[in-house]
């Protein structure tokens, strides 16, 4: 497919100067990048640090940063040097957003600040800043990386088996939540300019996400006083909702209602389980939680754990098997929906917004450092000369500076 053969996007036309590194701001830009927005990744002279995080390793680029990198263009761009911010300043003409993660702070000593001098320059620009736990407050201006904001937040405090050590979430949620909440933020600040014709500044940090992921937590203990601790695999609010050993190997099951628990009753042979007294209610399956998945086990151990999911999901209830990184990969439903996607050496996980007529499309594979400064610079007006000056000087690179 040509990239004249690529459907335009749903945003096709919004031009994106992504100032991010490492993992919420480069996967928050993938997002938009994928659906069609010209996304110009502005890296510093020694790179997005997240190229050196590895192995494995494609090509001296670490699968880190090739995961959340695709469908952009990247320069090199020294922002210590007054002709780096002037520059920057002359990219942002035209611009519909501007992200970046650096320390609050930063920008404002930098002049580059949105109430200082972004905002009045272009008014429709919006600026997103992603930190840690932004700029003030007990915790202002402090750096955070995922896992201690996740122990901050108290996810690890609920994570885990009952009675074991905090643990961290094996997946950075913290992060990639905060690169999400980002673009709904950036397509609700767009929205908002279509009325108003202005842009706006969007303060996002990863501690304020990571709250408001804690759900149900928060609120039960808000609720109820009593402090979460972690259940392993089961569920706080609803039993039966765990993992569950078969004649063949582990899978899950969750009946959300009263209904659901007498269909899985039913299918597993013996109905009465369902009129126990101790069962009768979620609340009631809750407090007897253990003996129910022990009433459970008991007779799923005599079933195949295939052939129990495939006939729990023919009668419409939640059940699945426990599968690693590679049987999700080549999994035929993944294949089905396309969340397998391979380009040339490239093979990442594909676009989960599936859009009827503006599909996002994987157009580029994630770029070099500095692979398009001269183009981008050239797109911008600069002559060749200019733009090789700028290059002498280290102002724009094409090469990591070690």
């Amino acid at each position: 497919m040509t990239d004249q053969e690529y459907p335009a996007g749903a945003l096709a036309g919004k031009r994106i100067i992504d100032l991010t590194r490492v993992l919420g701001g480069p996967y928050c830009t993938q997002i938009l990048a994928d659906h069609g927005a010209e996304v110009i990744k502005i890296e510093p002279p020694q790179g997005d640090e997240v190229r050196d995080w590895g192995p494995p390793f494609h090509d001296g680029d670490a699968s880190y940063f090739i995961g959340v990198n695709r469908n952009k263009r990247s320069m090199g761009l020294d922002l210590s040097k007054e002709e780096g911010r002037a520059l920057l300043l002359r990219l942002l003409e035209g611009a519909d957003v501007l992200i970046e993660n650096y320390k609050p702070g930063a920008m404002e000593r930098w002049g580059l600040g949105y109430e200082d001098t972004l905002k009045e320059k272009f008014p429709a620009l919006i600026h997103c800043r992603i930190s840690g736990f932004g700029a003030d407050g007990p915790m202002g201006g402090f750096p955070g990386y995922d896992a201690i904001v996740q122990a901050m937040a108290g996810w690890f405090s609920v994570n885990g088996v009952a009675g074991g050590d905090p643990t961290r979430l094996g997946i950075a949620m913290v992060d990639m939540g905060t690169g999400l909440y980002s673009a709904v933020a950036i397509l609700m600040a767009m929205s908002e300019r279509e009325k108003s014709g202005l842009g706006q500044y969007i303060d996002m940090t990863l501690f304020d996400c990571a709250v408001s992921l804690m759900h149900p937590h928060i609120i039960n203990y808000n609720l109820s006083g009593d402090v979460p601790e972690p259940t392993g695999n089961a569920h706080t609010n609803l039993s039966p909702y765990d993992t569950y050993r078969t004649k063949t190997n582990d899978i899950f099951i969750g009946a959300g209602n009263n209904r659901a628990f007498a269909k899985l009753c039913m299918e597993i042979g013996d109905s009465s389980l369902a009129e126990d007294p101790r069962f009768i209610n979620n609340a009631d399956r809750l407090i007897h939680k253990d003996d129910l998945k022990a009433e459970l086990e008991s007779r799923l151990m005599k079933i195949d754990g295939g052939e129990i999911c495939e006939r729990l999901l023919n009668a419409g209830l939640p059940a699945g098997a426990i599968y690693d990184t590679a049987q999700v990969v080549e999994h035929p439903h993944t294949l089905h929906r396309q969340m397998t996607v391979q380009k040339d050496w490239y093979k990442m996980t594909g676009i989960p917004i599936k859009f009827s007529r503006t599909p996002g499309s994987v157009r580029m594979t994630p770029p070099k450092y500095g692979a398009h400064t001269r183009e981008i610079l050239g797109d911008y007006g600069l002559s060749d000369s200019e733009t090789q000056a700028l290059l002498d000087a280290g102002v724009v690179l094409e090469t990591r500076r070690k």
